[in-house]
């Protein structure tokens, strides 16, 4: 069996001596939708922040094509390939879209081809392109978040990390978010997706695993999730 792109072992991370993440394995597949399910404030962020290179873990290791690391800064994760697309978008509002977007290249090894890439990212989010001159704070919700997810795609990173997606936005702007997100995995992109809300992901995760007060509390399949009545009104509402 081939190894994970992305290997996370018992892994344990907190803030001022309070513990967060407690024990969590999970594996990320090169190619697939790996999902992180769970209520706000259980870990979910933490978990991201820590294979970022953005937080610390205090105990267990975190291994891209089994090379470690957990321990490694921020930009020498990214420069492996590790790209987070942060909730919030944390875009640059006084930029233009375009100048966001080469915000993504800033990379020697990615910079060079950003005038060819940028290219297909107007391809994938069109509306980007007509947005293009515009400063990011002039744009609508969904428009962020389409350029949160063409800035990241324009690191070249190996696995996409995006925190939820779904995040303050309306259900039909959400609908446009995750038919993009579908169309990076039929492309073959791997991507570990953190979400509440189960509904959007139980056809398009390959797997989703349950995370509960800093806990993997469950992991399955789509079909498994649906079908677990017990495990959808304890921790998801039903």
């Amino acid at each position: 069996m081939a190894e994970p792109l992305l290997a996370i072992h018992n892994l344990h991370a907190g803030y001022e001596g309070q513990n967060v993440l407690k024990d969590v394995s999970l594996d990320v597949p090169e190619g697939a939708l790996i999902t992180l399910l769970g209520p706000n404030g259980h870990g979910k962020t933490t978990l991201l922040k820590c294979i970022a290179g953005l937080m610390k873990p205090s105990g267990g290791r975190i291994e891209l094509a089994g090379r470690r690391i957990d321990g490694a800064e921020a930009e020498r994760v990214v420069d492996l390939g590790v790209v987070l697309i942060p909730q919030g978008d944390m875009l640059f509002p006084e930029m233009s879209v375009y100048d966001n977007l080469k915000m993504g290249a800033y990379l020697p090894r990615v910079r060079k081809t950003f005038s060819e890439e940028v290219e297909k990212i107007y391809t994938i989010l069109p509306r980007l392109k007509e947005r293009t001159t515009q400063l990011a704070r002039t744009l609508s919700g969904g428009e962020r978040r389409m350029l949160a997810i063409g800035r990241g795609l324009l690191s070249g990173g190996r696995i996409l990390m995006i925190d939820e997606p779904s995040l303050g936005l309306a259900p039909i702007v959400i609908d446009q978010i995750y038919e993009i997100i579908t169309d990076l995995k039929a492309s073959g992109r791997t991507i570990l997706l953190v979400e509440e809300n189960a509904s959007r992901i139980i056809d398009l995760a390959d797997r989703i695993h349950l995370l509960d007060t800093g806990q993997i509390v469950w992991a399955g399949g789509g079909e498994e999730l649906q079908s677990n009545q017990q495990i959808l009104e304890t921790y998801l509402g039903g």
